[in-house]
C-alpha cells in the first residue's frame, strides 16, 4: 500500500477579496478591523461590570467608562502604529494630523443600549484618504460579526458580500430611523414619524445608526433616514452601505439647520425623498 500523500504547499496565497485595493487601503482595513473588535471585546467585558455613567448634550444623551476605556484603547493603538495621522473620535481624542488619512471613530455606538443591556450596540472605525472615506468597519460587540468595506471594493460580513434588498415599492418598504437627543428635534421626528408610517410596510427603531446602515447594507431593511447625526455615527456605515449598492444622501432637513443621512436602493430613493419632504423631514432643495 503507498503512502498517504500529503497535501503540496504551492505556495501560493489564497485569494483577499481587497486585493484589488491600493496597499495602503489594505493595511488600514486590517488595522481597522483590529481595533473594532478588540472595543468591541471590551464591550462584552465591561457590560457584566458597574457602569458610571454621565450625561453630555441632555440627560438623554449617555457616555459611560466603558465608551472612553474603548476610546482610549482604539486612540492609543492608532498613535503607536500611524503617529502622523489624524484623529476625530466621539469623546474627544481629536488631533491634528501630517498626513492625509483621517480616522473617525466612535467607540461605543448604541451607548443607551448598552446601558440597558439592549442587544444593539457597536465599534464604528472609519479611515479617509483625502478627506473621503476609503475604509469603514462596524463591529457588531454582541453578535460578534464585523461588517467591512473599502471604497470601490464591495462590502462583507465574515464570507459573506453584502447586497441591499432591491425593493421598489414603499408600501412595503421596512424604514429604520433614530432621534436626535435634542427634546424639541425628537418631538418633531414624532410628528413626522406620524406621516410617514402609513405610507410603509413599518419602522425599525435599534439605537445605532451604524447598525442601521450595516442591517441595510445586508438586506435586512430597505431604507434608512435619521437627522442630527455626528460623522462617528455614520462615516464607516454609510461607505459598508454604499460599497452594498445602497444609494446614500447627506442632505439638509427641512428647518435647514441639522443634517440627514438617507439611504436605500437607488430605485427606492426617488420615492422615499419625496415622502420625506412631504413629511417635513428634508428640505426640498
Amino acid at each position: 500500500m503507498s503512502p498517504r500523500s500529503e497535501p503540496r504547499d504551492d505556495g501560493r496565497r489564497k485569494p483577499s477579496r481587497w486585493d484589488g485595493a491600493p496597499a495602503e487601503w489594505r493595511d488600514l482595513m486590517r488595522l481597522a478591523a483590529d481595533l473594532a473588535s478588540q472595543a468591541g471585546r471590551l464591550h462584552v467585558a465591561g457590560a457584566h461590570g458597574d457602569l458610571q455613567i454621565e450625561t453630555k448634550s441632555s440627560s438623554t444623551d449617555m457616555v459611560s467608562q466603558v465608551d472612553r476605556e474603548a476610546e482610549r484603547l482604539i486612540v492609543d493603538m492608532l498613535r503607536q502604529a500611524r503617529p502622523a495621522d489624524a484623529i476625530m473620535a466621539e469623546e474627544g481624542s481629536d488631533r491634528e494630523g501630517s498626513g492625509d488619512v483621517r480616522w473617525v471613530v466612535d467607540p461605543l455606538d448604541g451607548t443607551t443600549n448598552f446601558v440597558y443591556g439592549y442587544p444593539a450596540y457597536a465599534a464604528s472605525i472609519a479611515a479617509e484618504v483625502g478627506g473621503v472615506a476609503r475604509v469603514g468597519v462596524v463591529y457588531d460587540s454582541v453578535t460578534g460579526m464585523s461588517y467591512e468595506a473599502i471604497a470601490g471594493h464591495g462590502a462583507w460580513c465574515g464570507e459573506r458580500r453584502l447586497s441591499v434588498r432591491k425593493q421598489n415599492d414603499l408600501s412595503r418598504a421596512l424604514v429604520a430611523t433614530g432621534f436626535s437627543y435634542d427634546a424639541a428635534e425628537r418631538q418633531a421626528a414624532g410628528r413626522a414619524l406620524g406621516a410617514i408610517l402609513g405610507r410603509i410596510r413599518d419602522v425599525r427603531r435599534s439605537g445605532s445608526a451604524a447598525l442601521d446602515l450595516c442591517n441595510m447594507a445586508a438586506g435586512r431593511l430597505d431604507a434608512y433616514f435619521e437627522a442630527g447625526l455626528a460623522p462617528w455615527d455614520h462615516a464607516a456605515g454609510a461607505l459598508i452601505a454604499r460599497e452594498a449598492g445602497a444609494d446614500v444622501r447627506h442632505l439638509l432637513s427641512a428647518s435647514g439647520h441639522t443634517p440627514v443621512i438617507v439611504a436605500a436602493h437607488p430605485i427606492l430613493m426617488p420615492a422615499l425623498l419625496a415622502l420625506l419632504v412631504e413629511a417635513k423631514v428634508i428640505s426640498e432643495s
